[in-house]
C-alpha cells in the first residue's frame, strides 16, 4: 500500500503543522471549526522531501492520491476539473511548517484553457471576469511554472493599460494581453502554453516543490535559521473569486495591529480584485474598515470569524479572505508576523484579557524582536530642521517601525553587494517582489512607492525587524536613470536618505537620532521574564554612561569592564605611550602615576552607576602596538611631546611589532613582565571602591586577570592584586569585599580549570577569544571565508555570533565542572558577545552558569532568553 501523501482539509487539524505546513494545518483547523473555507487538500511536507530525494520526481502514489482528492473536491463543489460546461478552477499554494511570507510560489485560476474559459464566461455571465482570470493565470503560470521573466509580462500589461487601472481594461483587451503573454512564452520556452488541466496541475505542484529551494526561500531560511530539510506542503484549493465585479472583494487582515499591537482589526482590501493585487501593490488597497460601508453583511461576518479564530488560537492571527458575489470565504489563518513593540503589547494584552497566562506570554515572544525596541529613533528637532531646509520629501505608510539612514539603491543585487562592503543602503523600489528578498536583507530599510500595510515589503520588513515605508505614492522611480523624484526634487543613486518607519516620513539626507522611550507594557513584560529566569544578566561596559544605559535596561552588574578602552580618550593616550616606551621601571612608574587618578575617577563613576551590583574589571589587555603611532610623521609628533629622539621612539615601535599580536605580549603576560602596571590598576580599583563606599555606594569589585593559560600566571597576578587591596584598606581604614578571578579564553585554561580554580574565585569565559583560539581562526580575517562555510553548511552558524556548543561550548562546560570540583562556590559567567545571543544564553542556562554579560542594548534580549530557557524554551513558531 502506497504511503499517504495527500490529506483533505477535512482530515487535518492544527496539530499536524509539521506534516501539513502552517497554511494546510490552518485551513484544516478552520474547516473543522465550521468557518466557511473553500474545499481542498494538502500534499504533505514529506512528499516535498521525497521529491528532492527522488531527483525531482513525484514519489510513488502521489499523483494518484492527488487525482482522488481532486475528485472529492469536485464532489463537494459540484464542478469538474477541466469540464468546459462547469469548470472547477483551483489555486496551488505553498505552505511550510514555519511561515515564510512571499518566499515561495502560488498559482491561481489553474484549470483554464480556451474551452473552460468559455464555460466560465457562460457560467458567470461575465466575459470580462473570465478573461481577467485567464490573463492572470497565464501570467502567473508563465512566470512561476515555466520560468519566464516576470518583467516581460509586466511590460506588455503596462503598455496596454497606458496609465489606467487593471479594472479599466475590457474583455477584448484582456484577451489580447493573454495572447501576447502566450506568444512570449512560446518564444522564450519553445513550447506552447499547456492546455490540459491535469498537466497544468502536475507542473504547478512540481513548481511549488521547486520553489522550496529557490534563492529567496533559501535566503529567508538562512536569515531565520529554518532547516532546509523540512520541505513545503502544497495546498490545492477550489478557487473563489474576488474579481467578479463590485459585489466581490479580497483582502488581508490582522486581528491586531502588527506594527503597534493595538487591539482591533487591521488590514486592507480591494473591490473586484484577486489576492495578489493586495500584497503586490498593483493597486493601492483601502483600509479594512471601508468594507463595513461597501459590504456590511460580509464585514460583520468577517469580524465575527476573525475574533473566533483569535480566541481559538489564543494569538493574533493573519487572515486572508475573499468575498465572491457577497459571500465570504476564509482562505488562510496563521500566527501573524509582528514587530517587537507589537509582540510585547499583544502578549501583555492577551494576559490582561485572560486569554493566556504570564508563562505563555514569556514563551511566545522571540527575544530577537526586542532588539527593535531598544535602538534610537529620529530626533524630532532634527525633523524640524529637515523640514525647514526643504529636506522633508513625503509620508508613506508606516509599515514597519524604526529609523534608518543609508544611500539610495534601486537594485537588490547592488544592495547586497554594497552591504557586503560595509555600505549602509536604503532599498528603494516601486514595489518589492519575493525576488528582491536578498536585497531587503542587506538594506537598512525599505521604501516603496506602491503597496499597503500588508504588502510584501511591509510583511517581510516586519518579520526582519527592519524599518519600512510603503505606498509612498508621490515617489516617481526611474530604475534606468537611477533617480527618485518627489514633487520635482530629484535624488540620485547613492544620495543619503532617512526613513522613519513608525510615522512613514521620508527625508533627504542624514538625520540625528535619539534614545527610544519604552512603553509601559515593556516593563510589565520584562518583570514577568525576570520572575521566570535563574540566570543573571550583566553588561559589558567601559564607561559610566554605558553602565547607566545598561542599568536602565535592567543589567544586574558589569561582567566585563575593559580598562584599555579607557585610555584612548583625550591626552590619556600620551601617558600610556610614555609607559610603553619607558626604558626603566622608574620611567614606567612615572608615566603610570599620571594614569592612576584618571583610572580611579573612571572606576568611581562606574561603581556609582552600578551601586549594589558587582563590577568585573579586566586588567590591561591590549596588544601594545595599538597604542603607538604609525608612520614617520606621527612618530615625530609624539617624540616631540615626550621629549625624546624620534629614532628612539621609532626603534621602540619596531621592537614591539608582533607577527601575531592576538597571541603575543598581552593579557596577564604584560602584568607579569611589568608588575607595576597591574599594581597601578589594582590600586586605582580599590581606591575608587573605598571612595565610593565612604559616600554610601555599595561596591562589589571583581578583578579579572586575562589570558591566563597556566595557574602559575594567575597566582603571580593574584598576589599583586591582594597586596594592593590590603594597602588601600589599611590606608583608608575601610574593609572592602572583593573577588579575584580570571578570564578563560584559552583552551589550556579550560582543560586545567580544576587547578586554576584553586586560585580563582570566579571564571568569566571570554568566548570571543576562546572561539578564535579553539578554531584557530582570526575573527578579523574570517569574514573572507566564514559566510561561505555557513552557506556550504560546514558550520551551522558563524561561531563568532552564535556560540559553537559542540567545540567551544564543550570547553566551557568542562571548565565549569572541573572548576566547581575544586571550588564548590566558584562563580561562573560569560562575557563575550555571545552573552546577548538567545541560543547561546540558553546553552549557558543548561550548563549551570551563574550569569551572562552582553552589550547594554542586548540586556533585555538576554533576560528573555534566560527566562525561556528556564521555562523549557517552548517559544511559538513564527
Amino acid at each position: 500500500m502506497a504511503r499517504k501523501w495527500v490529506y483533505l482539509f477535512t482530515e487535518g487539524n492544527a496539530g499536524l503543522r509539521d506534516l501539513l505546513g502552517g497554511k494546510g494545518a490552518g485551513v484544516a483547523e478552520m474547516t473543522r471549526t465550521g468557518v466557511p473555507v473553500p474545499p481542498g487538500f494538502t500534499i504533505s511536507t514529506e512528499a516535498c522531501v521525497s521529491y528532492y530525494q527522488n531527483g525531482g520526481k513525484f514519489p510513488a502514489g502521489l499523483w494518484e492520491q492527488t487525482q482522488e482528492a481532486l475528485r472529492e473536491v469536485e464532489r463537494q463543489t459540484g464542478r469538474r476539473f477541466g469540464d468546459p460546461k462547469d469548470p472547477l478552477l483551483v489555486s496551488v499554494r505553498s505552505g511550510a511548517k514555519f511561515s515564510m511570507p512571499g518566499m515561495m510560489d502560488t498559482v491561481l485560476n489553474l484549470g483554464l484553457n480556451p474551452r473552460t474559459l468559455e464555460g466560465l464566461a457562460r457560467l458567470t455571465d461575465n466575459g470580462r471576469f473570465a478573461q481577467d482570470a485567464y490573463r492572470r493565470f497565464v501570467q502567473l503560470f508563465g512566470k512561476i511554472v515555466l520560468g519566464v521573466e516576470g518583467e516581460r509580462f509586466e511590460h506588455v500589461l503596462h503598455e496596454v493599460k497606458r496609465g489606467r487601472q487593471d479594472t479599466d481594461l475590457s474583455a477584448d483587451e484582456l484577451a489580447g494581453v493573454a495572447a501576447q503573454f502566450q506568444e512570449i512564452i512560446r518564444r522564450d520556452t519553445g513550447k506552447s502554453f499547456p492546455e490540459d488541466p491535469p498537466e497544468q496541475l502536475r507542473m504547478a505542484i512540481g513548481a511549488v516543490f521547486g520553489s522550496w529551494m529557490g534563492r529567496r526561500a533559501v535566503d529567508y531560511r538562512r536569515l531565520h535559521k529554518i532547516p532546509d530539510d523540512l520541505g513545503t506542503a502544497v495546498n490545492v484549493q477550489a478557487m473563489v473569486f474576488g474579481n467578479m465585479g463590485n459585489d466581490s472583494a479580497t483582502g488581508v487582515a490582522f486581528t491586531r495591529n502588527p506594527a503597534t499591537g493595538a487591539k482591533g482589526i487591521f488590514g486592507e482590501y480591494l473591490i473586484n480584485a484577486q489576492g495578489e493585487d493586495v500584497v503586490a501593490g498593483v493597486r493601492t488597497p483601502r483600509p479594512i474598515a471601508g468594507l463595513a460601508e461597501e459590504m456590511p453583511a460580509a464585514y460583520e461576518e468577517f469580524l465575527r470569524i476573525a475574533q473566533k479564530l483569535e480566541l481559538h488560537y489564543k494569538d493574533m492571527q493573519d487572515v486572508e479572505f475573499t468575498v465572491e458575489r457577497g459571500k465570504l470565504w476564509m482562505l488562510q489563518t496563521r500566527t501573524g508576523k509582528r514587530t517587537g513593540a507589537a509582540a510585547v503589547r499583544i502578549a501583555v494584552d492577551l494576559v490582561q484579557e485572560g486569554i493566556i497566562d504570564e508563562t505563555t506570554a514569556v514563551q511566545r515572544v522571540d527575544p530577537a524582536l526586542l532588539d527593535q525596541l531598544l535602538h534610537p529613533t529620529i530626533d524630532e528637532a532634527a525633523k524640524g530642521k529637515a523640514r525647514a531646509a526643504g529636506d522633508y520629501l513625503t509620508t508613506g505608510l508606516p509599515a514597519s517601525p524604526g529609523a534608518a539612514t543609508g544611500a539610495i539603491v534601486f537594485d537588490p543585487d547592488e544592495a547586497e553587494s554594497l552591504a557586503k562592503d560595509g555600505t549602509k543602503v536604503i532599498l528603494v523600489r516601486t514595489e518589492t517582489a519575493p525576488e528582491d528578498f536578498h536585497g531587503m536583507v542587506a538594506a537598512q530599510a525599505i521604501l516603496t512607492a506602491r503597496g499597503g500595510m500588508t504588502s510584501h515589503a511591509a510583511v517581510v520588513a516586519r518579520g526582519m525587524g527592519k524599518p519600512c515605508v510603503s505606498g509612498a505614492g508621490e515617489l516617481q522611480i526611474d530604475y534606468r536613470a537611477g533617480t527618485l523624484t518627489v514633487r520635482g526634487r530629484i535624488l540620485r543613486h547613492g544620495d543619503p536618505l532617512t526613513l522613519d518607519g513608525a510615522t512613514g516620513e521620508v527625508f533627504a539626507g542624514r538625520l540625528d537620532t535619539v534614545e527610544v522611550s519604552l512603553a509601559r507594557e515593556f516593563a510589565t513584560f520584562m518583570s514577568w521574564a525576570d520572575r521566570k529566569r535563574r540566570l543573571r544578566v550583566r553588561t559589558n561596559a567601559d564607561t559610566p554612561h554605558d553602565a547607566r544605559v545598561a542599568r536602565s535596561f535592567g543589567a544586574e552588574g558589569i561582567g566585563l569592564c575593559r580598562t584599555e578602552h579607557m585610555f584612548f580618550e583625550g591626552e590619556r593616550i600620551d601617558a600610556v605611550r610614555e609607559m610603553i616606551v619607558a626604558a626603566s621601571v622608574e620611567e614606567r612608574r612615572k608615566a603610570l602615576a599620571k594614569i592612576e587618578p584618571l583610572q580611579q575617577a573612571d572606576f568611581e563613576g562606574i561603581f556609582t552607576a552600578m551601586d549594589g551590583y558587582p563590577v568585573t574589571i579586566r586588567t590591561l589587555d591590549p596588544p601594545l602596538h595599538e597604542f603607538l603611532p604609525h608612520g614617520d610623521e606621527e612618530i615625530a609628533t609624539l617624540a616631540r611631546k615626550m621629549g625624546i629622539e624620534p629614532a628612539r621612539l621609532k626603534a621602540k615601535v619596531e621592537g614591539l611589532r608582533e607577527a601575531n599580536p592576538m597571541l603575543g605580549f598581552r593579557g596577564c603576560r604584560l602584568g607579569i613582565i611589568h608588575p607595576e602596571i597591574t599594581e597601578m590598576q589594582a590600586r586605582a580599583i580599590f581606591k575608587a571602591a573605598a571612595a565610593c563606599q565612604s559616600r554610601g555606594v555599595k561596591v562589589i569589585p571583581e578583578v579579572m586577570i586575562p589570558l591566563v593559560g597556566d595557574v602559575g600566571e594567575l597566582a603571580l597576578q593574584e598576589e599583586l592584586v591582594r597586596r594592593a587591596a590590603s594597602e588601600v584598606m589599611a590606608a583608608s581604614g575601610q574593609k572592602l569585599e572583593y573577588l579575584v578571578g580570571t578570564m578563560i579564553e584559552l583552551p589550556r585554561a579550560a582543560l586545567t580549570g580544576d587547578k586554576i580554580a584553586g586560585v580563582a574565585e570566579f571564571f568569566s569565559f571570554g568566548t570571543n577569544d576562546l572561539t578564535q583560539t579553539t578554531f584557530g581562526m582570526s575573527r578579523d580575517d574570517a569574514g573572507r571565508f566564514l559566510p561561505q562555510y555557513v552557506e556550504m553548511k560546514i558550520l551551522a552558524d558563524d561561531p563568532f555570533q552564535v556560540l559553537d556548543q559542540e567545540g567551544v561550548g564543550q570547553l566551557v562546560q568542562m571548565a565549569v565542572e572541573k572548576g566547581r570540583k575544586a571550588r564548590a562556590k566558584l562563580k561562573t559567567g560569560i562575557c563575550g558577545e555571545h552573552g546577548g545571543d538567545p541560543e547561546s544564553v540558553k546553552f549557558c542556562h543548561r550548563i549551570g552558569l551563574d550569569y551572562v554579560s552582553c552589550s547594554p542594548y542586548r540586556v533585555p534580549i538576554a533576560k528573555l532568553a534566560a527566562a525561556q530557557a528556564a521555562l523549557g524554551d517552548t517559544t511559538r513558531d513564527r
